[in-house]
């Protein structure tokens, strides 16, 4: 996306309903523009090759192919096209396949449009956008040690988490907490900056690309 230009979103639903209902709501929006709408996902694939958009709002269930579906194959085909899952719900287990398939944020459909806002322009800007209450969900699965494994999801490339210093560990964890860059390093003791290298080296070591693939990858090896 060029700087200071507005995200293009393609919004991807099988209700023509809901697709209408936030086509018109992101419509009077200032900051965002409505590049079109599918209604599956293999027509949400065809629909990114044909109107190049900057951000997929994608629901999960979905006939044909689905989200999850489309959603990796969207990041194998057009990595540069970030997904933001908005859906009715948020179980476990669709929640960790959306992220480990490459979703860079995920809303419920009770989400007001301030949020779908927001999550939409931070993915366009290349940042992970996770609702507050989906936040919470996954603190509270990483904290019960739930088994949310995805039996037919394979796990991003990399070397695990086993491969991570224990610095890294400790920030890894910090992330799935849910604290922020200054938050660790006022915990830590340390700059912003030295937070920053470490997080580059953990992503790089395990193969994600966000903070949210992160969190995945942390419950997914926590099975």
């Amino acid at each position: 996306m060029t700087s200071g230009a507005h995200p293009r979103v393609l919004i991807v639903d099988d209700q023509r309903v809901v697709r209408e209902g936030l086509a018109t709501l992101l419509g009077l929006l200032d900051s965002v523009h409505v590049a079109g709408a599918a209604n599956d996902g293999n027509d949400a694939l065809a629909q990114v090759d044909a109107l190049a958009p900057d951000v997929v709002l994608m629901d999960l269930n979905m006939p044909h192919l689905d989200g999850v579906e489309a959603t990796r194959a969207l990041a194998t085909s057009h990595p540069h096209v970030p997904v933001v899952v908005l859906t009715t719900y948020a179980d476990d287990e669709r929640l960790l396949a959306a992220l480990r398939a490459g979703a860079r944020g995920f809303l419920t459909k009770d989400a007001g449009v301030d949020e779908i806002e927001s999550a939409v322009l931070a993915a366009a800007r290349g940042h992970a956008a996770l609702a507050p209450d989906v936040q919470l969900q996954l603190l509270d699965a990483l904290r019960d040690g739930d088994h949310l494994g995805v039996p037919d999801a394979d796990p991003p490339a990399g070397h695990g988490l086993d491969g991570l210093t224990v610095r890294e560990s400790e920030i890894a964890g910090l992330i799935a907490a849910g604290l922020s860059n200054t938050d660790i390093a006022d915990r830590l003791f340390v700059s912003t900056a030295t937070v920053k290298t470490h997080i580059n080296h953990i992503f790089a070591k395990t193969g994600v690309r966000d903070r949210a693939q992160l969190v995945a990858r942390i419950l997914s090896e926590d099975r």
